[in-house]
């Protein structure tokens, strides 16, 4: 991860730092006023869109659903994909792959790396607080992650790759892992059952060659139920 991406990341956790504590003083505010509750939504429905940042930065789109078992807490699930969480494993070996290319043959070779995952996870999201617009919450939770290594090189006088390499499977093919996802966020109840989700996400992806550490952050946008 970079030095910009750390920034970036700081910046977003600071501003999810001064959310929680709006979401707060409204709180203390709003029990001075009236001392009955509104009653939370029994659950929600959105659609997701995050940048992502860890070896390399890309995007995940996906989406999520959530129904209440208690008045703080809620079971979720959500299915999504990251477009591209290449480790420097993966990176390395299409470098040093497209080196030997060079020598192989006299032609330009270009390549591209990517290891975009499909990920589904479940677990339980905690409402931190249920009388403001503003709702902080922390998630917690399991899934899976097809992970799927996708290198590509091609040789600027069109011959297939194949005369000179064989692709094996520290470039190629799909795998299935374990998942862990942890984060939070502020839901802000923007209009009616309207609602913006601020959203960080961690994900570890339990990779038998190698595991990957991916940040989520961004916003859903969807309805409460």
């Amino acid at each position: 991860m970079t030095t910009r991406d750390r920034q970036r990341l700081a910046a977003f956790a600071a501003g999810c730092v001064l959310s929680l504590q709006a979401a707060v003083a409204h709180a203390q505010a709003s029990g001075t006023r009236t001392t009955t509750a509104p009653e939370p939504a029994k659950g929600y429905v959105e659609a997701v869109a995050n940048a992502t940042f860890g070896n390399v930065t890309s995007q995940a789109y996906g989406g999520e659903f959530g129904y209440g078992v208690t008045r703080t807490a809620q079971i979720y699930a959500e299915v999504g994909q990251v477009r591209n969480a290449a480790t420097s494993t993966l990176s390395n070996a299409a470098q040093s792959i497209a080196g030997a290319l060079t020598q192989l043959q006299p032609s330009a070779v270009n390549y591209s790396v990517k290891q975009p995952y499909t990920y589904f996870s479940a677990g339980l999201r905690y409402i931190l607080n249920t009388e403001t617009t503003l709702t902080p919450y922390a998630i917690a939770g399991f899934g899976v992650a097809q992970v799927k290594k996708d290198v590509s090189f091609t040789l600027a006088s069109n011959e297939p790759v194949t005369n000179y390499v064989t692709l094996g499977e520290d470039l190629t093919g799909t795998h299935t892992s374990g998942l862990l996802n942890l984060g939070g966020g502020v839901v802000w109840t923007a209009w009616q059952s309207l609602a913006v989700d601020f959203q960080f996400r961690y994900h570890r992806v339990f990779a038998a060659d190698e595991g990957m550490n991916v940040l989520r952050a961004g916003v859903g946008i969807g309805i409460k139920f």
